[in-house]
């Protein structure tokens, strides 16, 4: 299947708005399906393009729900996957649906695969990974600095909020490095895939509304100290700052990037025993 044709012989033109990079290489595509260890199920793909990567989804799953948001390819979509009924597709934005609403859709455990552009990544990612309990793993094509920062050890320049909230509750592989020029049209930067494979009860986070407001608070201000931004993040003195961390035998002048997720777990609930909000 010309993909390529069928996008030329259909008009389509594409909206950079949307961030449309499109694979095409059959034998990577299925290489990806793996990385989403895609065996049967129900699968969620955001961003089906033109198809090209549902069709290989379809092929592994028992039911493929296919989210696009630009309605210029409904017509391609209806040509490339017209011999798969065990895909539903769904033109719209998937963020202007409730959870509620996508989980009735998927009936059930899913999987999620997505193809996205960069604006997009790190509101999808926290919608799914904090509002959704039916959602087993994502798989999703990034923007290769944005996969390095959710695969960041502590101590580095891409460690930060989005790395700790999700690695307290998943755990995050890179599985492979595409190089711009496997995508058509050819994007200004490299990406990367990325599986981050959900485990809620990896630590024990009863109140993760302050979980998260521990963790933002950290990474505020990264010039700043742990403690100065305890500080600021929640309205308190430099004594009751301190405080918190020499009960974590933490020294006052450490900063949020040095920190382990086990140790934000720690600090979470040092500073909620402490009864700060």
């Amino acid at each position: 299947m010309d993909v390529k044709q069928i996008l030329k012989e259909q008009n389509f033109r594409f909206n950079k708005q949307f961030g449309q990079n499109f694979l095409t290489d059959r034998a990577l595509l299925d290489e990806i399906v793996a990385d989403a260890r895609v065996q049967g199920g129900t699968v969620l793909e955001i961003g089906a393009g033109a198809g090209t990567l549902t069709r290989q989804l379809s092929a592994a799953a028992d039911r493929v729900i296919a989210f696009e948001v630009d309605r210029n390819l409904e017509k391609v979509l209806n040509i490339t996957l017209a011999d798969c009924p065990n895909v539903q597709i769904v033109i719209g934005d998937v963020m202007r649906y409730k959870m509620s609403c996508i989980q009735d859709m998927c009936n059930g455990k899913f999987k999620l695969v997505a193809n996205i552009p960069y604006y997009l990544t790190t509101p999808l990612i926290m919608m799914f990974v904090e509002e959704s309990d039916n959602v087993e793993s994502l798989t999703l094509t990034i923007q290769k600095e944005v996969a390095e920062r959710l695969a960041a050890k502590p101590s580095t320049k891409d460690y930060g909020a989005i790395t700790v909230a999700v690695n307290a509750v998943a755990d995050v592989t890179l599985t492979r490095v595409l190089p711009r020029n496997l995508f058509y049209p050819v994007p200004n930067v490299d990406s990367a895939v990325v599986r981050i494979d959900m485990n809620r009860s990896k630590y024990d986070i009863a109140n993760r509304t302050l979980f998260r407001k521990t963790v933002k608070t950290a990474f505020a201000m990264r010039r700043k100290t742990l403690s100065n931004n305890i500080m600021v993040g929640f309205n308190v003195d430099r004594a009751a700052a301190e405080n918190v961390l020499q009960t974590m035998n933490l020294p006052l002048n450490c900063r949020g990037e040095e920190l382990s997720v086990q140790q934000f777990v720690s600090l979470y609930k040092v500073i909620e025993r402490l009864g700060l909000k």
